[in-house]
């Protein structure tokens, strides 16, 4: 599946990825990185840098076409909502109704919203139940109310699958200091570099603390599962904080601990009744809070010591020197031109060039207006200092024509030149920016294209090449098509072999004696399945048969098949198809639902021939017999030949001697001697029987028994037919 989450930089977000990531599903994260970090999460996965309530998120629905979403992007701050409401509503409900809009529109299977328990209020009705009446008292609750409702509605509307989760106090790796969690994060870090740890209040007040991974697993069961609707996500446990400091002393040496006045506001005890996500989700918080307080200690230790490795970075160079550089210079070059003009050189006072000039012009290119300013004040003190000195008084300069002249030359240069700098300057900043947003365009535009593309790809190579595609299951129909049941049984382990890529395959019949029989394997020389099992002594391969609905064993348990679906004919269960052996990597749902899909075409094929052989059941057994002609039984006897060469299918033709009984009489004796997967057929007018996934050994054995009831049988010596 295609999995989008919002926030999945974030410490929910990122053990979510990597849930959804272990079970063999693409990720895509969708979050602004104003709180969560890009190296929270190390597992492929495509990254948009947006925000949620951004209308171009609906070109990414568009271009990706995502399964599931995971909506965890929020502000989550109860203090934050209070203090700016206006920034809360925008991420809480724009950003989630946008998400919602596009979910809908672009045909997302289900959308996970993160709610919070903080939608109940300050309710003294503990544990909390979903029914409970809510009644919020901060924005942020307010907002996720707001935000449950909406999803009641698009499903209502739109006909999109929304699961509403509300969470306790969600603790674990990665968490920062904010949020309803965060005192366990507070405390473990003080904890760390011993500091005090803080309480409000005398230490009484109770919280439902639960571990981030849990919550990661109840949000992919949810997904993966068929409810909808609100359900609280907790441990059921009340935790009160003197009793969570005790836990954390059990894990590092405790500081001080303070006890400080309450804070108004504060909820006493919070616990919510998580009875209803464990019955239908089938799901159970797995760490208790020592185990949780553990975890998270240790990562927070490992994270020390990683950044304690990192080399220090390069010092900056300090945010003044860059104010007072220009200054600097400017003030350099008003050395440098007074230095020349107390030189008394003959090129500086009598040359072409004015070098006050150049330096007004060097200031104004450089810096601007301000320090070109400043560069023909001082070039016009320099003109005046030099006049003064060769004898002049300020009132013959006040009324100079020519010092005048000079004066506004220099102030009308300067002004020109730090005017036209200004401009460009700007200029180019405006340029840069909208060649930035360009930029961001393209690399979002190029990486939908990407996504696009390789979807196109994809889906091309699952058209031409996949195992399991169109073309693939075409070729498996065709192979499976045959008259013989015999045929399509063999045909079905070489498909499943293919399919599911493994050499471990087995197809058993299921007969009334309560026992599997053996009928086909796979042709692996270390794969030595069980000829026969009695159901009664396993129990999972007989709730198959008896739900008529596939297993997956994953729990893992020995001597179980890892795959197992029942073939059904008539409503009734006919023979049961095994997977021993699977690659880790292809024991996913996906897998699952493909090897479902070809059990159903094997059962449809087995169905035909059954009926097949049913319609042609007078020219196929000797009539009121269940002996097969001379040219059944040869086809029979082909099939069990093909099968030896392929899967190493051992099987012996026994040869019966005269019989001194009717053959009606003689079929009921034999049939009732016989197992479920042997046939009796005619040889060149002889009688026979062909017992299936036998040794010479074992056939003897059966010879032994027939005696006991006075027929004469032996092992066949007409070689042509093992040819």
């Amino acid at each position: 599946m295609k999995v989008l989450i919002t926030g999945g930089y974030g410490f929910i977000g990122s053990a979510v990825a990597e849930r959804f990531h272990k079970e063999g599903h693409r990720i895509y994260i969708l979050d602004n990185v104003s709180s969560g970090r890009a190296d929270h999460l190390s597992i492929p996965h495509t990254f948009y840098r947006m925000n949620v309530e951004d209308p171009e998120c609906d070109a990414i629905f568009e271009s990706v076409g995502f399964d599931i979403v995971v909506h965890l992007a929020a502000q989550i701050s109860v203090a934050a909502s209070l203090a700016h409401p206006e920034i809360d509503t925008r991420s809480n409900v724009l950003g989630l109704v946008n998400m919602l809009n596009s979910a809908a529109r672009h045909n997302v299977r289900k959308f996970i919203f993160a709610s919070s328990a903080a939608v109940y209020g300050n309710s003294e009705h503990i544990p909390l139940r979903e029914d409970e009446p809510c009644s919020p008292t901060s924005v942020y609750g307010i907002n996720k109310l707001l935000g449950e409702t909406y999803c009641q509605k698009w499903c209502e509307l739109y006909k999109l699958d929304t699961l509403v989760l509300r969470f306790s106090n969600v603790y674990g790796p990665r968490q920062g200091n904010g949020g309803e969690g965060g005192v366990v994060s507070i405390f473990l870090n003080r904890v760390k570099d011993g500091k005090p740890l803080d309480v409000y209040g005398d230490g009484s007040q109770t919280r439902d603390f639960i571990y981030v991974h849990d919550v990661a697993d109840a949000i992919y069961r949810g997904a993966v599962g068929d409810a909808t609707g609100v359900y609280n996500l907790s441990t059921g446990t009340q935790t009160s904080v003197n009793e969570l400091i005790e836990t954390i002393g059990l894990i590092a040496p405790l500081p001080e601990t303070r006890y400080l006045p309450a804070r108004v506001g504060d909820i006493s005890h919070s616990c919510l009744d998580n009875t209803k996500i464990k019955r239908d989700l089938d799901w159970l918080p797995l760490y208790s809070i020592g185990e949780g307080l553990a975890k998270t200690y240790e990562w927070l230790i490992g994270r020390e010591a990683a950044a304690a490795r990192e080399e220090k970075p390069k010092r900056k160079r300090p945010s003044w020197l860059k104010a007072v550089l220009p200054y600097a210079e400017n003030a350099l070059g008003l050395a440098a031109i007074w230095g020349l003009s107390q030189a008394d050189s003959v090129v500086f006072r009598h040359g072409v060039v004015d070098y006050r000039l150049l330096y007004i012009l060097l200031m104004g290119l450089l810096h601007g207006s301000r320090q070109s300013l400043l560069a023909s004040i001082a070039a016009i003190a320099l003109h005046v200092a030099d006049h003064l000195h060769n004898g002049r008084d300020w009132g013959s300069l006040l009324y100079d024509p020519e010092t005048l002249f000079i004066s506004a030359i220099y102030l009308f240069f300067g002004l020109s030149v730090g005017f036209v700098k200004d401009k460009y300057a700007r200029d180019q900043s405006f340029s840069a920016h909208k060649l930035e947003e360009e930029r961001k365009r393209y690399r979002f535009l190029e990486g939908l294209y990407q996504d696009t593309k390789q979807i196109k790809e994809e889906l091309q190579r699952q058209v031409l090449t996949s195992k399991d595609s169109l073309a693939r299951l075409h070729a498996v129909v065709t192979e499976l098509e045959s008259q013989e049941p015999e045929q399509v049984v063999l045909s079905s382990v070489s498909v499943l072999e293919e399919l599911m890529e493994s050499r471990k395959i087995s197809v058993y019949s299921v007969g009334k004696s309560g026992y599997l029989r053996l009928l086909a394997q796979s042709s692996d020389a270390n794969f030595k399945p069980h000829r026969s099992i009695r159901l009664s002594e396993a129990p999972k391969l007989r709730q198959v048969v008896d739900t008529k609905r596939p297993w997956a064993n994953k729990e893992l348990l020995p001597d179980l098949p890892m795959l197992v679906a029942p073939i059904v004919h008539d409503g009734e269960v006919v023979a049961l198809v095994c997977v021993h052996e699977l690659a880790f990597e292809r024991f996913t749902l996906y897998h699952e639902n493909v090897f479902k899909v070809a059990v159903e075409l094997i059962s449809h094929s087995l169905s035909r021939s059954f009926t097949f052989v049913s319609l042609t059941r007078r020219q196929r057994y000797v009539e009121g017999t269940e002996v097969l002609q001379e040219a059944a039984f040869a086809e029979v006897l082909r099939s069990k030949q093909l099968a030896k060469d392929k899967q190493q299918a051992d099987y012996v033709v026994v040869e019966l001697g005269p019989i001194n009984m009717g053959l009606t009489h003689l079929s009921r004796t034999l049939t009732g001697l016989l197992r479920d997967t042997d046939y009796i057929g005619m040889i060149n007018g002889r009688l026979a029987l062909l017992l299936s996934n036998t040794s010479e050994q074992e056939a003897l054995k059966v010879i032994e028994r027939l005696e006991r009831h006075g027929l004469r049988a032996g092992l066949t010596k007409d070689e042509a037919l093992y040819v």
